[in-house]
């Protein structure tokens, strides 16, 4: 017996250093993945702004749970997007804007310069008035007033990119995780029926023909032009003087960096769109505004939901009009031989949100217009990304496989039909 305890000894300690080297082994592949997450981060920050918010709203305070489907699907083809940018920023060293410039003629590319200036812009504009209205909900600080600590904000955070990319990001993903926390803050306190929510979330349905409006607008504020442009940018820090197998490396981990980050936001936007069900919905309450949803969740769910859902709109308008900003730059900066100082871009960028607040535009009716320019961007962001991410003279062996073309270009179709939808219906009075 005491020879059979000492034979098993040896064997108990092969399995104690094993499992030991599988612990430092995790821990290690934890701290390389940290170091490449963070550009994914600062893209989902789109995916999760005022405009969001508007249309998350509006689809479960009217439909409750059925569009959240709509939501699946739209980070689903906002994950294919966002990794295609990427590859092509790591196979080229360069950015869509740069690319295009290279295989597009001059024309075609003042066309793109123009259109996608227009989207940093308009999305810059809904974001900014995101930030506008937070103070103004949280704090009863005046628009005018708001506006300027907002555009304070706005540069400061931007303005870190002195300091390096990587102090942009951690700042980026702390503002993700207080709207992550203020929204499990309201799930918490809506209480809502989670297996209609499950079943919603994977059997599609669009009750009626309202609904297509509803969801092509939730599309329209998921899968945005500007941080496509930005996504092929923000990757360059990482992908300097790195060989061929370094690259396939750095794909790997930033395709890990879009997932997580893809899915944090569709967990942010589902909760919008379940927490007005759960709580407009079920009372039979229309809410149509950013501002009676906030002035609603006080007396329905008490000081702190109202509170939790002003903090979350105002660091979603923050970290929103900052990537906005910074996308600015990138169209800016690309496509045509026009260059200017990077503080006049960035004013530049910003200035359409002041101008509506001074101007006294309604908020809402604002942050329409700005989705329906989104609507017209799209196709000249999507469009050039897949031709230069399917020529292999470019992409070398990261060239779009026949089944990612395909994907892609159904994709592309799925949005502009969806987006088309969105416009007429916009210019023939039925918004």
């Amino acid at each position: 017996m005491d020879s059979e305890r000492v034979m098993d000894k040896p064997n108990s300690l092969v399995l104690i250093g094993t499992g030991a080297n599988n612990t430092l082994s995790i821990i290690k592949r934890f701290k390389q993945l940290l170091k490449f997450l963070g550009p994914a981060f600062i893209v989902s920050v789109a995916y999760i702004d005022p405009g969001n918010f508007a249309t998350n709203i509006s689809g479960g305070a009217i439909f409750n749970y059925n569009l959240v489907w709509v939501i699946l699907w739209s980070n689903l083809m906002a994950i294919f997007l966002q990794v295609m940018s990427a590859k092509l920023g790591i196979a080229t060293g360069k950015n869509l804007t740069q690319m295009c410039k290279e295989v597009f003629s001059k024309r075609m590319n003042w066309f793109f310069y123009f259109v996608a200036a227009i989207a940093a812009m308009a999305t810059t504009m809904a974001e900014f008035l995101g930030g506008v209205l937070g103070f103004y909900l949280l704090f009863g600080i005046p628009l005018l007033h708001s506006v300027i600590l907002t555009a304070i904000v706005t540069f400061a955070i931007i303005y870190l990119q002195k300091y390096g990319q990587r102090v942009v990001e951690i700042v980026i993903t702390v503002l993700v995780a207080v709207i992550c926390g203020a929204y499990a803050i309201e799930l918490f306190l809506a209480k809502p029926d989670w297996p209609q929510v499950a079943l919603h979330t994977l059997i599609p349905s669009l009750p009626d023909g309202h609904a297509v409006l509803i969801a092509a607008g939730m599309l329209g504020a998921t899968v945005m032009p500007h941080v496509i442009y930005l996504h092929s940018e923000l990757v360059q820090c990482r992908n300097e003087g790195l060989t061929l197998e370094e690259k396939r490396k750095h794909l790997y981990m930033e395709k890990l960096d879009v997932v997580i980050a893809m899915n944090i936001a569709f967990i942010v936007n589902a909760a919008m769109v379940v927490v007005s069900a759960s709580v407009f919905f079920s009372r039979g309450l229309i809410v149509d505004s950013i501002e009676v949803a906030h002035r609603s969740l006080e007396p329905l769910m008490g000081a702190l939901s109202s509170g939790a859902f002003g903090v979350a709109l105002l660091a979603s308008g923050f970290s929103s009009s900052a990537v906005g900003a910074m996308a600015g730059e990138t169209v800016m900066d690309g496509f045509v031989d026009f260059k200017m100082p990077i503080n006049l871009r960035r004013i530049i960028t910003m200035l359409p949100g002041v101008l509506v607040i001074v101007a006294g535009v309604n908020p809402m009716k604002a942050l329409v217009l700005s989705q329906v320019s989104l609507s017209f961007a799209l196709p000249a962001a999507i469009i050039p990304l897949l031709i230069i991410t399917s020529r292999k003279k470019l992409m070398g062996e990261f060239v779009n496989k026949t089944w990612v073309k395909s994907i892609g270009w159904l994709i592309t179709f799925i949005i502009i039909v969806l987006n088309s939808v969105l416009l007429y219906l916009t210019f023939t009075g039925n918004v």
